[in-house]
């Protein structure tokens, strides 16, 4: 941090409204840009006083690319240039900047070659251990300010309750309002015992809906009562306890107002979540690039200033910053700009005066072993099987898609049982199941979202169901839970979630597969095949 930050009462004196606006701003920058989109950036910061910036990997990455046809480039790189990006930019900027990242389950979610911690929905599956969730935090909090990052724009407190939703689902600490408070407010707890910013989010709730933001505008047709008995439920109890930032996502909620989506929504945003719910912090909105809400405004920076006018402070991923300022110094009163300025720059305050250095308990590989142990899952729908299969001869299958199996050699090198990738040895598999009714497969979904099956091909997955529903199977599935869903399970088939394919959760699971693990995790979602 090369500048430092002047107290409130200065800044206010000594910034124009012009400038104060500019502090409400963050666009997006990618750590993957040329040096002539970086030099852009530079002017930008410094012409127009912007007073925030989210980081993204690439144009080719995240909110950024709607449709998915770009490639993302892999950049062995990536933590030294973030880190060279956000020294240059500070110094571009008259004051300092406040450094956001999406950094939910660690920099990993945007960043190569960082410390990756599971899931939400993986975190959602232990019992009476928030301890560890707290810890996960921390983790990450520590992780982001080595980094120069102030403010983890996490966690999710959408209660997923609907398994189709194709952007929430594996980010959201599960179905259960409560659960969701409680886990989210542990993760919070760490954040805090760093000195990292945070943001609940997407508010009012984005967990009921089975459509993605970044594509088309959800709607979550409930009533206020409704919502305050699920939706409202996790934010209302953390804005109690105190958070920096709610981050209002892009919803249409026509019971409470038929005209606007949330983001630009004053019965939303100033209404329920200032009024209502008493929130007086920074109201961020999630990506205005995202279609659900971009391509409702043409007009550059109508949008920003329509959002801002209806109560918004930090205006992300704004791609117009120099028209959003000039439309709203044009419409907004100056009242209304220095209160969100003044939300802004105390937050600011808050960021660059937290001195508060801990140190990790634990290396992320021991915290990640830790919740292995604690989060595998037994969906046994007939239990007695299990131990039959694993005592008896059993076929060693897997669905690998390219990532290192561990758990199949352990029981390769331990109970001699080789093992056969159902996508590479299709024909000797065919063959092999002639000989075995007793089956162990281990599956690793190619995608974590739901979006194409999972990533599944359509023959895999036919493959999969068939052997299903003809042998005595025991899957360990190191992936989303919902991908059971497709699977064609009935009833009776026994499954044990894993979560995560990284090495500490296969090699517990193998821990498991031997008897030397019990499972202590709960199922944090309904499945349809498991039901209570």
């Amino acid at each position: 941090m090369h500048k430092r930050i002047l107290p409130y009462t200065t800044a206010q004196k000594d910034l124009s409204l012009q400038q104060k606006i500019g502090q409400l701003f963050m666009p997006a920058v990618f750590i993957n840009d040329t040096e002539e989109e970086v030099a852009k950036m530079e002017q930008l910061i410094h012409d127009h006083h912007v007073g925030a910036l989210c980081f993204f990997h690439s144009r080719a990455s995240a909110a950024t690319n709607f449709e998915g046809k770009k490639k993302v480039v892999h950049n062995e790189k990536s933590y030294d240039r973030l880190k060279t990006l956000i020294e240059r930019y500070q110094k571009a900027a008259q004051q300092p900047l406040l450094i956001a990242i999406d950094a939910e389950w660690g920099l990993a979610m945007r960043i190569e070659n960082t410390p990756q911690y599971p899931y939400a929905i993986t975190l959602g599956a232990l019992t009476n251990n928030l301890d560890l969730i707290e810890q996960v935090g921390q983790h990450i909090g520590l992780d982001c300010k080595e980094a120069g990052i102030h403010w983890n724009l996490s966690p999710v407190v959408d209660i997923n309750s609907n398994p189709e939703n194709p952007v929430i689902g594996y980010r959201s600490f599960g179905d259960s309002k409560g659960e969701v408070f409680s886990k989210a407010g542990a993760y919070l707890k760490g954040l805090a015992s760093s000195g990292t910013l945070n943001s609940i989010k997407h508010f009012p709730g984005h967990g009921d809906t089975a459509t993605d933001s970044h594509l088309g505008l959800p709607v979550i047709d409930k009533s206020l009562q409704e919502l305050q008995e699920s939706e409202l439920y996790p934010f209302q109890q953390l804005i109690q306890k105190g958070v920096d930032s709610v981050m209002v996502g892009h919803l249409l909620l026509p019971q409470l107002d038929s005209e606007e989506p949330s983001t630009t929504s004053s019965k939303i945003i100033t209404d329920l979540l200032r009024n209502t719910l008493g929130f007086d912090g920074v109201v961020i909105s999630d990506a205005l690039n995202m279609h659900a809400v971009s391509q409702r405004y043409p007009e550059k920076g109508k949008l920003e200033a329509t959002a801002f006018a209806a109560g918004m402070d930090m205006l992300c991923f704004s791609e117009n910053v120099a028209e959003g300022i000039t439309e709203i110094l044009n419409t907004a009163t100056e009242a209304e700009i220095e209160q969100s300025f003044k939300r802004i720059w105390q937050l600011k305050e808050k960021a660059f005066s937290h001195s508060k250095d801990t140190s990790p308990t634990k290396e992320p590989s021991g915290l990640n072993r830790l919740l292995a142990q604690n989060t595998l899952t037994e969906l046994h729908g007939k239990a007695e099987e299990v131990s039959k299969i694993k005592s008896g001869a059993f076929l060693n299958l897997s669905v690998n898609n390219n990532i290192q199996n561990r758990f199949s050699v352990k029981i390769e090198e331990d109970l001699g049982q080789k093992p056969w990738d159902l996508t590479k040895d299709k024909a000797t598999v065919e063959t092999l199941l002639e000989k075995h009714q007793n089956v162990v497969l281990s599956i690793f979904p190619p995608a974590v979202k739901p979006k194409n099956n999972f990533g599944f091909e359509n023959e895999v997955l036919d493959f999969i169901k068939y052997i299903i529903a003809q042998k005595n199977v025991l899957i360990y599935l190191f992936g989303n839970p919902y991908a059971l869903d497709i699977m064609g399970l009935l009833p009776t088939s026994n499954a044990v979630l894993v979560y995560q394919d990284f090495s500490e959760f296969q090699e517990e699971a193998f821990q498991h597969f031997i008897g030397k693990l019990a499972a202590k995790g709960k199922l944090p979602v309904q499945l349809k095949t498991f039901q209570p």
